[in-house]
């Protein structure tokens, strides 16, 4: 039931590997909002372009 819910946005850096700080940072966090909120997720591509990367090692990640 969607009806009177808060909207919540949020997305997850596209750097890396999953790894066990995202799911604290985030994933667990992502999971006990949805009861209270309209949650969308995404993973932000934008911050990979943001940081100096090797183009061969990212895509790797993708």
């Amino acid at each position: 039931m969607l009806e009177g819910k808060k909207s919540l946005f949020s997305g997850m850096q596209a750097t890396g590997t999953l790894h066990l700080g995202n799911y604290l940072g985030a994933l667990k966090n992502w999971v006990t909002l949805e009861d209270e909120y309209q949650c969308f997720y995404s993973v932000v591509d934008m911050h990979s372009m943001t940081i100096r990367q090797d183009p061969a090692e990212l895509r790797k990640k993708a």
